[in-house]
């Protein structure tokens, strides 16, 4: 059951809902932090059909958008510097527990009620169905990118696996003038990188010649792979001070070498989703640049099926 609507609160009816692969990571209790009953659905676009006393940012009509958080202790450092994602004390749009004690509901739902400060509104003009893999994937690479100063025109940026946020990585990248080689653990997604995305180049991970044809090469590689993999082959793809941005959800320890980072002035960091504003910020851009997501739209009575394709 909802809460009822509070005077910051906006009340959504969804309209549609993407899917992630951190849905499946939670509905089999992969990380061990699941509670059930649960409704997934972190990448929610809706209408919104009530607004609290106090609600100055939405009107009902509004098409709107809500991720992977709906609040924060509002007093942190990171909170203070709207950077709320990296709250401790975050409260996950789903699986969680919310101030007034129950249980947080996804966007797999008929309905939401959300605070106004964790809903961004959709631009006018964009497909919902465009809109909702923004509200993850798209400034899960974006804030990375902004945070780092990597959005310059002119440099050269690796995509590390090809799933939805690799995707959305290769066309954001693209769309600030980088050169972009997507490096994949097999030759079976070159097609859809190098003619459907755009791409630049594209590298067989496992293959050595190809690989050191990288070294030295790239200003960053985003590493969107969920899995444990080896991060030497391509710490040595980076220039001199190039990044390596970590963002799968893995719970097996990584490791490398530390002259690999030592000899370039290396980073290794991670990055977690995007702020509110980081949010708003990367709508605006695909609005801009005329960005689509690669999509597949399934009704709700096959989302299970969609799973079980999502997990192979």
């Amino acid at each position: 059951t909802l809460r009822s609507t509070g005077a910051d609160d906006v009340y959504i009816k969804v309209i549609c809902c993407g899917i992630c692969h951190t849905d499946i990571h939670q509905i089999k209790n992969d990380l061990g932090m699941s509670n059930y009953p649960m409704v997934p659905g972190h990448e929610v676009v809706g209408e919104v059909v009530e607004v609290g006393s106090d609600v100055s940012k939405f009107t009902v009509g509004d098409v709107v958008g809500v991720g992977v958080i709906v609040g924060c202790c509002g007093s942190c450092k990171p909170c203070s510097s709207e950077l709320e994602q990296y709250c401790n004390k975050r409260i996950w749009s789903y699986n969680d527990v919310y101030t007034d004690g129950k249980p947080t509901q996804g966007g797999f739902a008929d309905t939401m009620i959300v605070n106004q400060k964790f809903v961004v509104k959709i631009p006018e003009g964009m497909a919902v169905e465009q809109a909702a893999p923004l509200l993850c994937a798209g400034v899960t690479v974006y804030s990375p990118l902004s945070h780092f100063g990597l959005m310059a025109s002119g440099l050269k940026g690796g995509i590390l696996g090809l799933g939805g946020v690799g995707h959305m990585g290769v066309k954001i990248a693209k769309a600030m003038g980088h050169h972009v080689t997507v490096i994949s653990s097999s030759d079976k997604k070159k097609e859809e990188a190098m003619q459907h995305l755009g791409a630049d180049d594209y590298v067989v991970s496992s293959d050595p010649a190809e690989m050191q044809r990288l070294a030295d090469s790239l200003d960053y590689i985003i590493d969107t792979v969920p899995v444990f993999h080896p991060l030497e082959p391509y710490l040595a793809c980076l220039k001199l001070d190039g990044k390596l941005i970590l963002m799968g959800v893995i719970n097996t320890p990584l490791q490398f070498l530390t002259p690999l980072v030592i000899l370039g002035r290396k980073v290794i960091s991670g990055s977690f989703i995007g702020s509110i504003k980081e949010t708003e910020e990367v709508l605006a851009f695909c609005k801009e640049k005329g960005l689509t997501s690669t999509i597949e739209t399934v009704k709700i009575d096959e989302l299970n099926t969609a799973f079980e394709r999502l997990s192979k």
